[in-house]
């Protein structure tokens, strides 16, 4: 199998989608109630640091290949 580049914004997305849909099935077997209307900013902002942390882990690959760290 080939191997490919590991993508933290990938992995943090899909564990944000992944908790936002226990917590709704968890509410529609009524093992925890929360209101509705809280859940989407939690999404929002888990997508929103799933956009934030590719350019940020860019940004830190290049500086730590440019100062030539692990050689």
């Amino acid at each position: 199998m080939r191997r490919h580049d590991f993508e933290p914004g990938r992995l943090i997305v899909g564990l944000v989608m992944l908790g936002g849909g226990l917590a709704y099935l968890l509410n529609a077997a009524g093992r925890w109630h929360f209101p509705a209307y809280a859940l989407v900013p939690a999404l929002v902002g888990g997508l929103c640091l799933g956009g934030a942390v590719p350019g940020i882990a860019y940004l830190v690959g290049r500086r730590r290949g440019r100062r030539g760290i692990g050689r």
